[in-house]
């Protein structure tokens, strides 16, 4: 008979894959201004090459989750995992071929995308019986919002510190993004599935894409009006502070805008472990704790829009960060109490859609900057987090987190 300690262990197994295919979606954002520069693209090509990513995480959201509750975590997150290879090998060999560099974004987008549904429901499911029986109750929501967080970090202070000092920056990040999936695909294999046969859904997948708990009036209600700010928060801190702050940066904005992508994230990995004793202190009410600090945050943006500090966008990347800490794992612990076993993977998938719209904000910003400067559009921004706040906080009244 085995220990006590192995079952435990099984949530380990899919989480380097899960990290590395974070890893390869985050990544890419310091290099934007490298292929500009080196490879001469036209801004909107940059910008559309950081689309394309969005193009491949959807279908790998939605349709993979899909697919996992037809036949399994295991096979799905497998093949997910190869075709984020295939995008890294497009990726480091096509640098002066624009639809080579098109599908490989699309490609990552597609791992991330199957991390962030499939791979976390998987996750979950191993953090508790009769895997993980000793686990607590929110495990399976902090377990793998904190390795997508590490991923989503690391990626970017890797990628952007070999732009900034390494050799061949336009190759390098993807060979050795290459290399680490490849070695998370081997320990992948070992990990056990954790959706048994009798678990799954019986319908075809095209028709499992519509999820019921996603009509459920706690998501709907609470968890759909907080989503959009997860990576709102992100974006505003990684994205539009280097913009605010570029004029006095000189040839450091690529080591400055990694600087603020790892403190933003890192700052979120750090909260994530604390949401549990957060939801015991506010009685369930962590979603609404997190949306409180990000609206405290987008006040704090304004003021750094408004002065032009580095220092202070620091804070801000601070702020933000942690709210984007409370509310990704508050939101996800809201979910998995809603789905069923059949649809988990289903409404992971909608769940982190909905999060990713917030990763538009700093496109929408940056396309009114002819007409609004940033401190008035984060201004305008600021006000609609403190509505989302109103709604949840009085939503919440209804729904508390048992932890």
């Amino acid at each position: 008979m085995s220990g006590p300690t192995r079952p435990a262990r099984t949530w380990l197994r899919p989480a380097p894959a899960i990290f590395v295919l974070a890893w390869g979606g985050n990544h890419f954002t310091p290099l934007l201004h490298l292929y500009e520069q080196v490879g001469h693209y036209a801004i909107w090509q940059a910008n559309l090459l950081l689309g394309m990513y969005v193009a491949g995480l959807i279908p790998g959201l939605v349709v993979a989750s899909a697919l996992s509750d037809q036949h399994g975590r295991r096979p799905v997150l497998l093949a997910g995992t190869v075709l984020a290879i295939a995008g890294s090998v497009l990726l480091a060999s096509g640098f002066s071929v624009f639809w080579l560099l098109c599908v490989g974004r699309a490609l990552a987008g597609v791992g991330v995308g199957v991390a962030m549904s499939v791979g976390t429901s998987w996750m979950k499911e191993l953090s508790s019986s009769p895997f993980d029986p000793g686990a607590g109750p929110t495990a399976g929501a902090r377990r793998p919002s904190l390795t997508l967080t590490l991923g989503f970090g690391l990626g970017a202070a890797v990628t952007g510190s070999l732009a900034q000092w390494g050799p061949a920056p336009t190759v390098t990040p993807y060979l050795l993004h290459g290399a680490l999936t490849t070695a998370a695909l081997v320990v992948l294999l070992t990990a056990p599935e954790s959706l048994p046969a009798q678990r799954r859904t019986t319908r075809s997948w095209w028709r499992d894409l519509a999820i019921p708990s996603a009509g459920h009036r706690r998501f709907v209600r609470l968890v759909l009006p907080a989503a959009p700010w997860v990576f709102a928060a992100a974006g505003v801190a990684y994205a539009i502070m280097p913009s605010v702050v570029q004029d006095r940066l000189g040839s450091w904005s690529t080591m400055y805008a990694t600087v603020l992508s790892v403190l933003t994230l890192g700052t979120g990995a750090l909260v994530q472990n604390f949401v549990p004793r957060l939801d015991r202190l506010t009685r369930g009410r962590s979603l609404v704790l997190g949306l409180a600090m990000m609206a405290a945050g987008m006040v704090l943006a304004v003021v750094a829009a408004l002065v032009r500090d580095p220092v202070l966008a620091l804070v801000v990347a601070v702020a933000l960060g942690a709210a984007y800490g409370v509310c990704v794992v508050a939101g996800l612990i809201h979910v998995q109490a809603i789905a069923t076993p059949q649809d988990l993977a289903g409404l992971t998938g909608v769940y982190y859609s909905v999060t990713y719209t917030g990763f538009l904000l700093p496109t929408v910003l940056a396309a009114l900057l002819p007409v609004v400067p940033y401190a008035g559009s984060l201004t305008v921004v600021s006000v609609l987090c403190l509505v989302s706040l109103i709604v949840v906080a009085h939503e919440s009244r209804q729904h508390r987190i048992a932890v």
